[in-house]
């Protein structure tokens, strides 16, 4: 029997009670766990390659099959986690998981291998990990929904943090066939009962009487658009957003190895980042649930910008690592306003599928960013051009999310005020 203080006061369970706390807890570290999927590839990358006998192009097939199947994988979890809970999906993601780097360490040839992490590890495993669970636990939050689903969306960097360096010892010890057979099984062995204990079903549905449909949230006529008019805007943006991004995050080694810093520097750069951008995620968090999560990606994105402007005039070793310090706070914040945009404009049970295809679009603008970056170096033949680029990606994605916040005035977003204003409306 639950605690008194998880359940309201018909006796179901209710939000911002320790129980969504705990069930925070353990989001994140499932994220935490599930997330060696975007970084493991990354890691023996080199070791793959020399066995393989590839080039640098085809040992990098793995990795980019991966992201691919991240994005598509995330909107079919999503619509699995709507559907039957998030149980489902993190359960499929820890088998698949399992099964997917049994594989992987089997693997006799480099095709094998990279099927392996696009259709196993990415697509139906480390996917389960990230937009689901950001979904999820935005139905177990009203008044602290914007802190909460960003500390869930920090369970990604927390993973980006511990596994490289663990997955690095590991396969120097024991080669990374071995070490990889070793991940399947802690995946399965821990993500599966973790997900048992989420199996309790959103307050917002635990709390509806049978035939009687929760309270709608605001919609997306709020705003004066039709839901796939919104959608499609949050998809544009979020593209733009991540093409802008990926600047820095996919080319600052490389960037500092040009300019003669070496790559130890850059690595240094990017771990930086990383970091601040765990930050930057929780207190992200704490200004959604006071201005709203439209309000909270403007910030975001011209903060970002201005990260931008700052790669673009300086060039100095000191210089670089504050603005990565300040690239990584200004924008970790950016990816978890999606979610908490769309639980606010579109019915909670549709939130998994629309974060996951926001989630999608994010990914694919990474991809896409990183590749242009280098299209634009080896045609102007230095980085201030790509620079520049990003900057038009960000201006694009801080106009298209003016607008919408523009719309929706004086309600903007999910924080208090306009949790008071659809409570009144109602």
């Amino acid at each position: 029997m639950p605690p008194a203080a998880d359940l309201d006061a018909v006796g179901s369970p209710a939000v911002d009670s320790p129980a969504s706390w705990r069930r925070l807890a353990l989001a994140v570290t499932l994220s935490s766990i599930g997330g060696v999927g975007m970084w493991s590839g990354v890691v023996v990358l080199p070791a793959v390659q020399a066995e393989f006998g590839s080039g640098r192009s085809e040992a990098s097939l793995p990795y980019t099959l991966g992201m691919i199947g991240f994005a598509f994988g995330g909107v079919l979890m999503g619509r699995l986690a709507d559907r039957f809970g998030i149980v489902v999906p993190l359960a499929i993601g820890a088998i698949a998981l399992g099964l997917g780097y049994a594989v992987a360490a089997l693997a006799p040839s480099l095709l094998v291998f990279a099927l392996a992490n696009g259709i196993l590890i990415g697509g139906l495993g480390a996917s389960a990990s990230f937009g689901p669970l950001l979904a999820d636990i935005s139905h177990w939050f009203e008044r602290r929904r914007g802190i909460a689903v960003a500390i869930c969306a920090s369970g990604n960097y927390l993973a980006g943090a511990i596994w490289p360096p663990l997955v690095q010892r590991a396969a120097e010890a024991f080669g990374w066939r071995n070490t990889y057979f070793a991940i399947g099984v802690l995946c399965a062995a821990t993500m599966l009962p973790l997900a048992y204990a989420l199996r309790r079903r959103p307050p917002a549905r635990a709390a509806a009487l049978p035939g009687t449909p929760a309270p709608a949230p605001a919609s997306a006529a709020a705003l004066g658009l039709s839901p796939g008019a919104l959608q499609g805007f949050l998809v544009v943006a979020g593209l733009a957003c991540c093409v802008a991004m990926s600047m820095p995050q996919v080319h600052i080694v490389a960037y500092c190895s040009d300019l003669g810093y070496g790559v130890a520097r850059g690595a240094e750069m990017l771990a930086l980042m990383l970091g601040f951008g765990i930050v930057s995620r929780v207190a992200s968090g704490f200004i959604a649930d006071r201005i709203g999560g439209l309000a909270t990606l403007f910030i975001g994105s011209a903060l970002q910008g201005l990260a931008l402007v700052l790669y673009f005039l300086f060039d100095g070793l000191a210089s670089l690592y504050v603005i990565s310090a300040l690239f990584g706070l200004f924008q970790g914040g950016i990816v978890p306003s999606y979610a908490i945009i769309v639980r606010r404009y579109f019915p909670a049970d549709e939130a998994g599928a629309r974060v996951g295809i926001v989630i999608m679009a994010t990914l694919f603008g990474m991809a896409l960013g990183g590749w242009l970056s280098g299209v634009i170096f080896d045609l102007a033949g230095s980085y201030r051009a790509a620079f520049a680029h990003g900057l038009l990606w960000n201006f694009l994605n801080l106009a298209i999310v003016g607008w919408l916040l523009q719309r929706g005035a004086p309600g903007l977003g999910s924080g208090r005020g306009a949790l008071a204003a659809g409570s009144a409306a109602r």
